[in-house]
């Protein structure tokens, strides 16, 4: 734990400047595309719903950068990965890795309600516009046609094409990359985070419905009531009953968000390394991969073009999973509590400000300046949480490689001798072929000295 708080301490030295203009630019990115997105829906809600992606999008940017600018402090990882040298690869990377982070980005960001905020603040800022147009209507005597604007999300024919449209264009690229214009890339990433946004707003919303559903039955007034009966008849067991809300409400802030966290930056870093394969036996499974095994060579063929395409998304998840499972419940452990630590900065720092601030009127003030007065503890807060989860990653990564840690001066000797470690351990070096996203890379000229692992 020791060499965790020397390696954040280092990298914040180093970097600190870049980590905030990148999410500074990442911030601002956002909030123009929830604008640009709320004026078009206004007009149009099957426009505005297309550019709202945009949103999440500009942060996981922002965030995939800064994650990358560390790469060249992170000294463990750096001795089995290598940065690459020349612009070309540096751009595939940060390609792949984005390309790589986006479904569980994305998925954090629907489970953390920040999802939802963007749509929150895209339909007001749609309504706000919306309500403009018909004022200025209603002064020029002209009727507005507003339907089909500022719609909600759902279960409808257009949402469901627009996904699989995107999917298709996605998986397209995927297939052809090698013989379209490397600018279509960028169709890529967009068609990308399209159907995931949509795919997860559609669920979300959903399981909001199916909730809503249940809280409404009469069960769950008999589970309201059969409480009450035991906050009045034994207070302990009512005491307990509460306890136990509390830790599942504060389990995911405290235990699931750090290592949600761990796994994208495993998702982003994991071109560079993967921990040895788990292979899961049992006697249906091997029955399952018999039976897959007499179907036709050309069947096969298709259904595993299919599922590696659908495997590229989860497998990169999958290995960082199993590096955190490898790395050791102390080293994990102790990575959750300083995120804990973390959080509680946070809460503590958005008090101290407020404090610092003083009390003023809400309409004159703080409804102007709350965003650029809080803004201060995202600016604080943002670069150091990405720093502990880059100094975790590379601590787990030496752990499970047991890679010495050398003066900078020395990289190239314990380059060596990491990747030596790495071939009697858990952790390959992967080839060019191997890289996760390579199912992006085939087909591009790429030497061995140029693969991209960042």
């Amino acid at each position: 734990m020791r060499e965790v708080l020397t390696t954040i301490g280092r990298l914040l030295l180093a970097h600190w400047p870049a980590l905030v203009a990148w999410f500074l630019a990442g911030a601002l990115a956002r909030y123009l595309a929830i604008e640009l997105a709320g004026f078009v829906g206004a007009y149009t809600a099957i426009g505005g719903f297309l550019l709202l992606p945009l949103a999440a999008l500009s942060r996981l940017i922002g965030f995939v950068a800064m994650f990358l600018v560390l790469r060249d402090g992170m000294r463990r990882l750096g001795a089995i990965a290598p940065l690459p040298v020349d612009g070309a690869s540096r751009r595939r990377a940060f390609r792949d890795a984005l390309l790589s982070a986006i479904l569980p980005f994305f998925a954090v960001y629907a489970a953390w309600g920040f999802l939802r905020q963007d749509v929150q603040a895209y339909t007001a800022r749609a309504l706000e516009v919306q309500t403009d147009r018909l004022w200025v209507g209603a002064a020029a005597g002209v009727e507005i046609d507003t339907s089909g604007t500022v719609d909600k999300l759902g279960f409808e024919p257009w949402t469901l094409a627009v996904i699989a449209v995107a999917f298709a264009g996605r998986w397209a690229w995927k297939r052809w990359s090698a013989r379209l214009p490397k600018w279509l890339s960028l169709g890529a990433v967009y068609l990308e985070a399209v159907w995931v946004f949509l795919s997860l707003y559609v669920i979300s919303e959903a399981i909001g419905q199916i909730t809503g559903w249940v809280d409404s039955r009469q069960a769950m007034v008999w589970l309201a009531d059969l409480r009450g009966w035991l906050a009045d008849a034994a207070a302990p067991i009512a005491w307990v009953w509460s306890a136990v809300e509390w830790l599942l409400g504060e389990l995911g802030g405290i235990i699931l968000l750090p290592l949600a966290w761990l796994a994208i930056a495993g998702v982003i870093y994991g071109q560079a390394v993967e921990p040895q394969q788990v292979r899961i036996r049992a006697a249906a499974l091997d029955r399952v991969r018999g039976r897959y095994g007499s179907l036709p060579a050309r069947l096969r063929r298709r259904l595993s073009d299919i599922g590696a395409g659908m495997g590229a998304r989860f497998r990169p998840i999958w290995r960082a999973i199993v590096l955190m499972w490898r790395g050791g419940p102390i080293l994990i452990g102790g990575y959750v509590l300083l995120y804990t630590v973390l959080i509680l900065g946070e809460r503590m720092l958005g008090i101290a400000i407020t404090r610092l601030v003083g009390p003023h009127d809400l309409a004159s003030f703080w409804m102007v300046a709350d965003t650029l007065v809080f803004l201060a503890v995202p600016l604080i807060i943002e670069p150091v949480r990405t720093v502990l989860v880059a100094s975790a990653y590379d601590a787990t990564v030496g752990a499970l490689i047991g890679a010495p840690v050398v003066p900078s001066g020395h990289v190239h000797d314990e380059s060596q001798e990491a990747r030596q470690l790495v071939a009697d351990s858990d952790v390959d070096t992967e080839g060019p072929g191997q890289i996760v996203g390579d199912e992006e890379g085939r087909g591009h000229d790429i030497a061995p000295g140029e693969v991209g692992r960042a």
